[in-house]
């Protein structure tokens, strides 16, 4: 597969990462229990955004001065493309996460590390999978008409039940975790598991925190399983999907503290995200047939979402009547 990453781009993104995890974990409140502030995730998400449209500039500077002006166009649009799309469907992985935590009561000041574990597994498993989907689109170049079908049924499914109620409390997963772990009753702080002793010998239970950590994981990747095809239909490079990707995960910590008092304002959010990836799974059916550029895929993929939230926050407004739901 083709790329324009060679090793010290490589090299050179990977230290960026370390870095920005490093700061993430032990800087962004001092890897301390405490309740994340809205001022906080707002600075902070600011940062992530910044630092990632900074490589796009490096990026797109390296490659002008390489490769020349319309290749270094063409792959900084292909990057800003697939971190909006990426970034975009991360928001519906938000809204799930706060579904979680609301339904085992997990407050505020205890979230902060279950999702810090959750972005360190979310870049690793990203990682394994972007590799495998080169290799596969390589290989076997009609996967990308697998993806594109999957991709355009998904959106379809999530536009129709875009108003539906998961139950929870019958979730198979979360019923056969329960029925095989020795679980505590209530939250331990932070811990994920505790050590009691029951009758002269010493038992380790699972708190529910660990059952949350878990199907945060689990999340990740079902909404991989989106969002990684997505991207595919923007380019096939490893550089470009990897970077793009690692970049709008590794800010998802913070904009969920951003969202987190404010996601019942964008309820027409998901419908905006069905379009997109209704958009991206025919761009992907059409690959052999329909070449469409990347700035025209950008615009779209901004217009869908900028008009969803624009929507969404104009029915928020009070005296707005909102629309029964189904």
């Amino acid at each position: 597969m083709e790329t324009i990453g060679i090793w010290w781009m490589w090299a050179g993104f990977f230290a960026i990462v370390l870095v920005m995890l490093a700061i993430d974990l032990f800087v962004v409140g001092g890897g301390k229990q405490h309740r994340v502030s809205f001022r906080e995730a707002a600075t902070w998400s600011a940062v992530w955004v910044g630092v990632s449209l900074t490589f796009a500039a490096g990026l797109w500077a390296y490659l002008d001065g390489t490769l020349g002006r319309e290749i270094a166009n063409q792959k900084a649009l292909e990057y800003l493309t697939g971190y909006l799309i990426e970034k975009s469907l991360a928001v519906d992985n938000v809204f799930v996460w706060l579904m979680l935590f609301s339904y085992f009561a997990v407050p505020l000041e205890l979230q902060k590390r279950v999702l810090a574990f959750g972005v360190l597994g979310a870049i690793v498993l990203r990682t394994i999978m972007i590799f495998a989907g080169v290799w596969l689109i390589a290989k076997f170049h009609w996967i990308l008409y697998l993806f594109g079908a999957f991709l355009l049924f998904t959106g379809i499914k999530m536009w129709w039940f875009a108003e539906a109620k998961p139950d929870l409390g019958n979730n198979p997963l979360i019923r056969w975790l329960r029925g095989h772990l020795k679980l505590t009753d209530t939250l331990c702080g932070e811990h994920f598991f505790v050590v009691r002793e029951e009758a002269g010998r010493v038992v380790r239970y699972a708190t529910p925190l660990f059952l949350v950590l878990v199907l945060v994981e689990v999340s990740d990747v079902i909404f991989a399983v989106d969002s990684i095809p997505a991207i595919f239909a923007i380019t096939t490079d490893p550089f470009i999907v990897l970077t793009s990707n690692v970049f709008a995960i590794l800010g998802l910590r913070a904009m969920y503290f951003l969202l987190a008092d404010m996601a019942d304002r964008f309820s027409l959010l998901k419908y905006g995200l069905a379009l997109v990836l209704v958009f991206i799974g025919t761009k992907m059916l059409l690959v052999d047939v329909v070449k469409i550029p990347a700035l025209v895929s950008l615009a779209v993929v901004a217009t869908l979402i900028a008009g969803a939230i624009v929507l969404s926050l104009r029915m928020a407004a009070p005296g707005v009547r909102k629309p029964a739901s189904r």
